[in-house]
């Protein structure tokens, strides 16, 4: 072997140890969605005393962090999203009323002197707070005195011995502790049953408590704090729940639920069976198909694709990335793409062995490599940045999937030049793998580009016959979007979306019946796959979500809720927002990059073609009825960068090609770099295909969607990185004044058109 083998073959082998080690040493980190539990967002707001900022939203979480220790959630996680956002992931948690009503309350306790009984109507500003007592009777109230933010702890009691029953005690920081014996000293002044010997404590303004200060207690002597109890008309839970939010401390800000996610623990068990069966059958049926192309070298690429799958999986792992259900399907996706390298590299070598007569195995695989090197670069490139707009401008779920498929690019860009090679080049030494062509793979041209040679189409020969069908797709699509319309989701446009299991079948128009019975008329219900129903309404808080599901429950029985998402309007028109930004941005830096890489000519039409596709993506789906989502957009973000992928390889090899003969015109070179690079597109897209179709078929309904939307985008886009953007590069052309690209200078090797370039194996002697 030679030095460089060996380096990469070391190197291969140290980074697969430490991934196995990796992989049996430590689990996975789930999300919500895969693990079951509720997640929130709260929206923190502006208070006549504090503005939402970064400082006082990080007082509210800590806050609110100290409620949710107090429920005894199992690992809860808390952390801050932008200035005034805040998100809580609560595992296990599927019934999440009580979290909400704990966490989400603002809690302004406050204690006040009673100045006494208060007018029926205020009138004005002079007439101070006035409130009802617990008894319904009105009380003018003077200044907050203390605020709960004074409390230091408190306890809920059953009080047998002196007939309370459930009853609070406070006890109050040191300055707070002094203001509160002052506050019942004053008190204490008036006489008994006299109003304003009582004090209010009032929690949101309402009164819960505004006991007399007992006789026993001086003027101006006051009680000390650790002897104070909350009495009141309230039972053991609310008890509970008071002595739990007052110990929580108030919050700084008050807050809002913008969004909230539940997901049924069996939902998240199922969605990871499917995912495994799909990634192991798809994965399978993609080695087996490069097998079959390539031959022996096929097979060693399978093997690389093997190690691919535990050098990513280690990698996210080792990276503490929490792994959710799109991000999943990603790491699946990205199997299927791994492959892409390999192929290209494949191909190039293919090319040199059949051009050079006379080239040994391992020279033509040496230059596959290095010919296939720029298209693997640039390809890759424009998927990372299609990964990065979705971590950086998506949102949940959609930002994990944005990490498992950048850390599934870099990882297979790994496994096909260094793994790869490795193998390939100790494969490639053997005389054996040299001599027979049927062994290697890369001897034979390939039945696909053996077709082509013989047919020899030309492609291009009126390119205005593409752009004219492109054209009829895209106006097809148009009128889906406008006919149809799009069904945006709950995320783009605020709402509940709730899926219910039943233990008794129930039709979509029984239950439409049973909900419109029950007061929810404007609720649409549809089945949601094996039985379900899923039920789809407007604003619908925690309680009325339970009536909703105890309506279902006459009808079906035993009534589950598997899943659960609540997306405020505020947020719906944001994420609606972000999602154009997200394209338009895509858009812009795709060009931006193509620009700086290819000719202006070449960007333009790569951009063409990848306007082209998302709009034939959004109209599919407003035809096919399917919803628009959040994972929608993660699959057309995905789509975005493959099909500039795809149109990065083709013009890559126009420019290549035109380089080398400048004389020539640009129909005739595209027509013969888009036949070169058919067979890498057929099998790259091939491999594609089989790991989506067994998402599609095995990944369930929550991974059906996204799956169809890849297989749609790749079909789409595989058409117009060839028949779109082609055309539209070679019309541009013909009004374009720039020069054909130089061809690259390298040592070793002249610059004119017809010059050969020495076997890098080939020191040159002669005899």
């Amino acid at each position: 072997m030679t030095r460089a083998t060996t380096v990469r073959a070391v190197l291969a082998a140290a980074v697969l140890l430490v991934s196995v080690l990796i992989t049996l040493t430590m689990s996975p980190r789930l999300g919500l969605d895969l693990q079951g539990g509720t997640r929130m967002v709260l929206q923190a707001k502006d208070s006549a005393t504090a503005k939402a900022d970064r400082e006082s939203t990080d007082r509210t979480l800590e806050v609110l962090r100290r409620r949710i220790d107090s429920l005894g959630v199992s690992e809860p996680t808390l952390t801050r999203s932008g200035e005034d956002r805040i998100i809580v992931e609560l595992p296990d948690v599927q019934d999440p009323r009580k979290a909400a009503e704990v966490i989400g309350r603002t809690v302004q306790l406050s204690f006040h002197a009673v100045r006494g009984p208060g007018p029926e109507q205020e009138k004005g500003k002079a007439a101070g707070l006035t409130l009802p007592d617990e008894e319904g009777r009105l009380l003018a109230l003077g200044q907050a005195r203390l605020t709960g933010a004074g409390v230091k702890d408190a306890g809920a009691s059953f009080d047998a011995q002196q007939g309370a029953g459930w009853t609070v005690a406070l006890d109050f920081h040191k300055g707070a502790g002094r203001d509160w014996t002052r506050l019942t000293g004053e008190a204490a002044c008036h006489p008994a049953q006299d109003e304003r010997r009582r004090v209010a404590i009032v929690l949101d303004d309402r009164v819960i408590s505004s006991p007399q200060v007992a006789p026993s207690v001086g003027c101006n002597v006051g009680l000390p704090s650790g002897s104070t109890q909350i009495t009141g008309s309230f039972g053991a839970d609310e008890a509970r729940d008071l002595a739990l939010l007052i110990k929580g401390g108030a919050l700084p800000l008050p807050v809002e639920i913008v969004e909230q996610r539940t997901v049924g623990p069996t939902l998240g068990a199922a969605a990871i069976d499917a995912s495994a069966r799909a990634a192991l059958i798809g994965a399978a049926a993609t080695a087996l198909f490069i097998t079959f192309v390539y031959r022996l070298f096929g097979a060693l690429a399978a093997t690389a694709l093997a190690a691919y799958g535990v050098i990513s999986y280690a990698a996210l792992v080792a990276l503490g990335v929490t792994l959710t259900l799109p991000g999943l399907a990603g790491f699946v996706l990205a199997i299927g793409m791994a492959v892409d390298a390999n192929v290209l590299v494949f191909e190039r070598a293919r090319e040199e062995y059949a051009e050079r007569s006379g080239r040994s195995l391992r020279s033509a695989m040496t230059a596959g490599f290095r010919n296939a090197w720029s298209a693997v670069a640039d390809s890759n490139v424009t998927t990372l940045i299609a990964a990065g707009l979705l971590f950086f401008l998506g949102s949940g779920p959609v930002k994990g999937f944005g990490v498992t498929l950048a850390i599934g690019v870099l990882a297979s860009m790994f496994s096909a030049l260094v793994i790869a090679r490795a193998l390939t080049e100790i494969a490639s030494r053997s005389r054996f793998v040299g001599d027979y062509r049927g062994v290697n793979g890369i001897a034979r041209p390939g039945r696909v580009r053996t077709w082509l040679a013989r047919r020899d189409p030309q492609l291009f020969r009126s390119p205005r016959r593409w752009l004219l069908i492109s054209t009829v797709l895209i106006t097809v699509a148009g009128l889906g979007i406008v006919v149809r319309g799009v069904d945006l989701g709950v995320e783009f446009t605020g709402g509940r979306l709730v899926e219910y299991s039943t233990s008794r079948p129930v039709d979509v128009e029984t239950a439409r019946t049973v909900l419109a019975g029950a007061g929810f008329g404007d609720a649409e219900v549809t089945t949601a796959g094996a039985g379900d129903l899923s039920v789809r309404t407007g604003d619908l808080d925690d309680h009325e979500e339970h009536a909703l599901r105890a309506a279902l429950a006459e009808a079906g029985g035993d009534t589950t809720k598997v899943r659960d998402e609540l997306i405020g309007p505020s947020l719906g028109d944001e994420l609606r927002r972000n999602a154009l930004i997200a394209l338009a941005v895509a858009v812009l830096v795709q060009l931006a990059y193509l620009a700086v890489r290819f000719r202006w000519t070449f960007a333009l039409a790569s951009v063409a073609a990848l306007v082209h596709d998302v709009i034939l993506l959004v109209g599919a789906f407003a035809w096919l009825g399917r919803t628009v989502d959040g994972i929608f957009l993660a699959a057309l973000l995905t789509v975005i960068g493959y099909s500039v992928n795809d149109s990065v390889v083709v013009f890559d090899r126009v420019r290549e090609l035109w380089a080398k003969a400048r004389r020539e015109s640009v129909t005739t070179i595209a027509d013969r770099a888009v036949l070169q690079t058919v067979p890498r597109t057929v099998n790259t897209g091939m491999g594609a295909l089989f790991i989506l179709a067994a998402l599609a078929v095995l990944g369930g309904d929550s991974l059906e969607d996204f799956a169809l939307a890849l297989l749609i985008g790749i079909c789409v886009g595989t058409y117009s990185s060839v028949l779109t953007a082609v055309p539209v590069a070679l019309t541009l052309e013909k009004r374009a004044k720039t020069p054909p690209p130089a061809r690259k200078r390298a040592s070793g090797r002249t610059s004119g058109a017809g010059a050969k370039r020495r076997d890098p194996l080939d020191n040159g002697a002669r005899v």
